[in-house]
């Protein structure tokens, strides 16, 4: 840490990122609240929050390659093993959800 502010240009885009990505997990929240089943629920807001890592990611890599007057990348690897592992985790639940509502007589048919 250097000591000196950042440019005001970082600051803005830091800012504006932090805030996409509220904006962005305000929107799965939402999705969560208004769709009805489990299915239609899993999928959006995965996404959503993806994006809205993405946003994080790209704010601290601004904001530390700016406060170290060079690119740091180090924040990269949290991002990748979001990207690999909400995919996967995504497709167990669904799979699982499958599995027992099957199980249970009574129900819709599921595929």
């Amino acid at each position: 840490m250097t000591g000196e502010p950042l440019p005001l240009w970082i600051e803005i885009l830091v800012a504006a990122l932090l805030l996409l990505s509220a904006l962005f997990t305000l929107v799965a929240a939402w999705g969560v609240v208004r769709l009805k089943d489990f299915f239609q629920r899993m999928h959006p807001p995965a996404l959503v929050y993806t994006w809205s890592a993405w946003c994080v990611t790209f704010a601290s890599i601004a904001y530390f390659s700016a406060q170290s007057h060079g690119l740091q990348l180090h924040v990269w690897l949290i991002i990748i093993v979001l990207s690999i592992t909400v995919p996967v985790t995504t497709v167990l639940l669904s799979r699982a959800a499958l599995f027992r509502g099957r199980r249970h007589e009574g129900r819709e048919a599921l595929p």
